[in-house]
């Protein structure tokens, strides 16, 4: 893998997860409750504070620098290995996106936002001796985690974040092809302006969301219920959490949080790829000038 792919993917990252995280967290409290996400952030902010907003933002920055630097530095790799290297083929970019996506979800993005969504579903508790809630930091929210429930827990929602961070990463990087081929051969030129891959990035990042929200709504009730040794879990895994939540809740419960979801993931795929494609182009010639050059 590219290592300064992976290096210039992260600090796009850290960009774009410091812009957007309130957004993040308004997203977990709309799928775990009935409330719209207007409703969530008022009480939110009004009965925990602003800052219960960055709730969980340390386990993001903490997954964050390694989710970009696999996604973006795997995504070369196996362009190069099915030879889209050169080419624009837009089914080979579709499996090179593909690929990308499982391998961010496999090595950092499932246990990261398991401590994340631990972190951002507990309400704050000021408790006697001046500390609040059970989850403090991604560190001690992770050695908790591991130490009632075991290493595996940390694994909670593997199948459908795999599937969604799959799904996202292949249409992200094949629309985001597509739109900057058009957008080059309509203005006659090569050379798109930083706005312009902010545009694209932001219209490619938002329609995986629109698709695959259901597995994301799985994936958070999976990664937020805490397993009670001797007693059977709610939902058992993705397909019965979805199936669950259809028959309780209704199928449009299983699009709660899209909207903050799209308000996170559009301005967050647009500040990544224009990142992205702005300290790329700096790069030495050998490496290439763009995400997909």
């Amino acid at each position: 893998m590219s290592t300064l792919h992976g290096t210039y993917g992260g600090a796009a990252g850290v960009v774009e997860s410091s812009c957007c995280h309130p957004l993040d967290t308004i997203k977990t409290r709309t799928q775990l409750t009935s409330l719209s996400p207007a409703i969530v952030a008022k009480r939110l902010v009004k009965n925990e504070g602003v800052f219960a907003l960055y709730r969980g933002l340390s386990a993001v920055m903490a997954g964050i620098v390694p989710k970009m630097s696999v996604r973006f530095s795997s995504f070369e790799l196996y362009k190069g290995w099915l030879g889209a290297a050169e080419g624009h083929s837009k089914g080979l970019v579709f499996l090179a996106g593909l690929g990308s996506g499982v391998t961010e979800a496999v090595m950092v993005v499932t246990p990261a936002e398991v401590c994340k969504i631990r972190m951002q579903s507990q309400s704050l508790q000021v408790i006697a001796d001046g500390s609040s809630g059970k989850y403090r930091d991604v560190l001690q929210t992770a050695t908790v985690v591991v130490r009632e429930e075991g290493v595996r827990a940390l694994y909670k929602g593997l199948a459908p974040t795999v599937l969604r961070q799959g799904c996202n990463q292949a249409v992200n990087f094949t629309c985001y092809q597509v739109f900057k081929t058009k957008l080059s051969d309509l203005l006659g030129t090569e050379e798109l302006a930083p706005w312009h891959h902010m545009l694209l990035g932001g219209l490619s990042g938002g329609i995986g969301p629109c698709v695959n929200n259901p597995l994301d709504v799985s994936k958070t009730r999976l990664q937020q219920q805490v397993l009670i040794p001797g007693q059977a879990p709610k939902y058992g895994g993705f397909v019965s959490a979805i199936s669950l939540i259809a028959k309780e809740e209704g199928v449009k419960a299983l699009w709660k949080g899209l909207t903050p979801r799209l308000m996170r993931i559009m301005p967050g795929q647009a500040i990544t790829f224009m990142t992205y494609e702005w300290v790329s182009k700096r790069l030495p010639a050998s490496l290439g000038t763009g995400v997909l050059s």
